[in-house]
């Protein structure tokens, strides 16, 4: 895969540098009334392609950041909850039986002796 983008990125250079030599001409840019640049046509593309490009970046960059660190917080509490998940239970001690005290009120029951 990256055999693939080097060979993309050296042929998007090569046609660039081909369509700047071809184009290598003075180009007048009225900025505001009165305000006049000269410029070549290939610097004024690049320009233009910076100005829209920069905010995209950083809109990108913002929201990748964004969303790693939503990510992190939720590994970090996936791990949390294996944590409790995977720990060992105790068992509870089982009550001991006592025998009704004497004098209290309890049910009895009748014993049927053959």
């Amino acid at each position: 895969m990256g055999t693939l983008r080097t060979i993309i990125w050296v042929l998007l250079t090569a046609v660039l540098v081909i369509f700047a030599m071809a184009n290598w001409i003075p180009v007048t840019v009225t900025i505001w009334p009165g305000q006049v640049l000269d410029t070549k046509l290939p610097v004024l593309i690049l320009a233009a392609f910076l100005i829209g490009s920069v905010p995209m970046w950083i809109a990108l960059r913002t929201t990748r950041w964004s969303m790693k660190r939503r990510l992190d917080t939720s590994e970090r509490q996936l791990a949390d909850m294996r944590a409790l998940a995977n720990r060992p239970v105790e068992p509870a001690p089982a009550p001991a039986a006592t025998p009704p005290a004497s004098g209290t009120n309890s049910p009895t029951l009748p014993l049927d002796i053959p």
